[in-house]
């Protein structure tokens, strides 16, 4: 335990990320406060007494429902913390491009307003950490033939149409994706990606004027056991085990060879806490991932071995607006700062999940409805 860090607010604490972080906080002797909505997407109807995120922490935090958007919830939940860890967020690339009002309010403003309040009332918040993306990298690194660095625009939709999912450069060539650093340029493909951007602008400029020390955390694509099974928006894992559970088949997009950096959210909470904890990590952005690319067939083909399912794998040829095509995360600094790799394997974490999906209700699918969704809004091609 940090000897000047003691209590510690975690905004969206009751979510797949914060409760695990909360219990892990817990269990290192500090004192810790949730805010957090409770949001339908996310913990489904009647949360408090449905949702298992929500009821792993009940009782061991102080919890505060309420929303990020409301001062006087926010004044409350920030009198007597110590560090905030600030994961309070609208999720989503696909349903970020056409919900642009929402994710502008929950993510900018918010923020805003969580940042207005430490900088105009009295606090003895000494560290806050925000939980950031990949997603502020739209497509990452990539290099040409010529092993010289390329940064990408956003595949063109025309191509896509014809099957050509590759990314090329403006001569055509195929270009190869290499692991994103974090002096990449950040140029975000969806509405999702810019919000998260606006955040760790606001965060540094705002923390450094006052004198708090800020770490600004790029996590990749967590999963794990507890991740939302409701939630058709975010976490392809939920959404390929509900079709396979439901008896429908998978609907792979593209080729089925776009590329995801997977990290374990036990991973991905202990690279937190490093980073509250560690003075090596004060004023720094670091990215959490494992490095290591893995094929959305990879994990269609994965789930479906371990839920012993003979599900049909469709290769569809689909496209959403505002999805990249590779991303993995460069380490060097994780190791480095926080002195952390990842423990848990890709094929580890997967076992461990399906496992507690199989202890689940089976949900049901809310796919089609959200791919409906995006269809009508003109953001999903096939």
């Amino acid at each position: 335990m940090s000897h000047e860090i003691k209590n510690i607010l975690i905004t969206g604490g009751a979510g797949f990320i914060g409760s695990k972080l909360a219990l892990s906080l817990i269990n290192k002797g500090y004192s810790v406060t949730v805010l957090d909505c409770l949001s339908e997407q996310i913990h489904g109807k009647n949360p408090e007494a449905n949702s298992s995120l929500f009821k792993s922490i009940s009782g061991k935090v102080n919890f505060i429902k309420g929303n990020i958007c409301n001062r006087k919830e926010i004044q409350k939940a920030v009198e007597g913390q110590d560090a905030i860890v600030h994961l309070a967020a609208e999720t989503g690339t696909g349903q970020s491009m056409y919900e642009i009002e929402k994710y502008a309010n929950v993510n900018i403003s918010g923020t805003a307003l969580l940042l207005d309040v430490l900088v105009n009332q009295k606090n003895s918040v000494k560290k806050f950490i925000l939980a950031s993306s990949r997603a502020v990298y739209g497509e990452g690194k990539y290099i040409n033939s010529k092993s010289e660095i390329v940064y990408p625009e956003n595949r063109n939709w025309d191509e896509m149409r014809q099957k050509n999912f590759q990314m090329t450069d403006q001569h055509g060539e195929i270009l190869e994706a290499v692991a994103t650093d974090e002096e990449s340029k950040l140029h975000p493909t969806s509405f999702y990606g810019i919000t998260k951007l606006q955040q760790e602008q606001m965060v540094k400029l705002v923390c450094s004027s006052i004198g708090i020390d800020f770490v600004i955390l790029r996590y990749q694509n967590v999963f794990g056991v507890g991740q939302s099974l409701l939630n058709p928006y975010t976490g392809i894992l939920s959404v390929f085990s509900t079709q396979i559970l439901n008896g429908e088949n998978i609907n792979v997009f593209e080729d089925g060879l776009p590329t995801r950096d997977f990290i374990n959210v036990d991973d991905t909470v202990e690279a937190t806490v490093r980073s509250l904890e560690m003075a090596s990590a004060n004023n720094e952005t670091i990215n959490i991932g494992t490095g290591i690319a893995t094929t959305i067939l990879t994990v269609a083909g994965l789930l479906s071995q371990n839920y012993q399912k003979n599900t049909e794998i469709n290769i569809s040829g689909d496209f959403r607006i505002g999805d990249i095509r590779h991303n993995f995360a460069d380490l060097s600094k994780m190791k480095k700062l926080l002195g952390y790799e990842p423990r848990k394997t890709f094929a580890q974490g997967i076992a461990e999940f399906t496992e507690w999906v199989l202890n689940q209700p089976v949900q049901e699918s809310n796919f089609e409805r959200s791919m409906q969704e995006l269809k009508s809004k003109g953001f999903l091609k096939s």
